[in-house]
């Protein structure tokens, strides 16, 4: 495909700053008008002109699609600012509770609460308010209790493209995230 691509960047680059979640090729393709295959040719060429250090937001892939979002350099000295109204919404409670389902997904409510020592009702039910967990299945248990995972607005919200990118534990870490009588 040998063609200018900055209209379509261009294009790319208004859908991407108009819609406040991520979108997929095929989004991106729909939402458009361009074909899969200028799509795709037309991101990267967005990501070549997003490069240059005059920009200050770039494409990312997070939680399964492309957003528009401050470069990390930038956003470093910007979060003090424009990062606190969404760190303030997380108390530590709910962020131990949110580690553990994402570390140890599938998890039960019971499961988090013998990791945690306490209670988890309130911050499961906070959580999944805020969409950042979400009902993955039942447990082939006694009663078949719900079980938990981390959603695309948890991956979102941490800038994160997929739970593989979690930083990794170690030994003594790992050994938090795990119930009496696990090997």
């Amino acid at each position: 495909m040998d063609m200018n691509l900055d209209r379509e960047a261009a294009i790319l680059q208004t859908v991407l700053f108009l819609e406040s979640e991520p979108l997929d090729i095929a989004a991106l393709s729909r939402l458009s008008g361009l074909g899969k295959d200028v799509a795709e040719a037309a991101l990267e060429r967005l990501r070549e002109l997003m490069a240059a250090p005059h920009c200050g937001l770039e494409p990312t892939q997070m939680g399964g699609g492309w957003m528009l979002v401050p470069k990390r350099e930038l956003w470093e000295s910007l979060k003090e600012r424009y990062g606190r109204k969404n760190e303030q919404r997380l108390s530590r409670a709910a962020l131990e509770t949110l580690s553990i389902v994402a570390y140890s997904q599938p998890i039960t409510r019971s499961e988090v609460e013998a990791i945690r020592g306490v209670s988890a009702d309130n911050m499961i039910r906070f959580l999944l308010d805020k969409e950042f967990i979400r009902e993955v299945g039942k447990k082939d248990a006694p009663g078949k209790p719900t079980q938990y995972g981390t959603t695309k607005e948890f991956l979102k919200f941490f800038r994160l493209s997929s739970i593989a990118e979690l930083p990794k534990l170690d030994d003594l870490e790992r050994e938090r995230f795990e119930l009496d009588g696990e090997e």
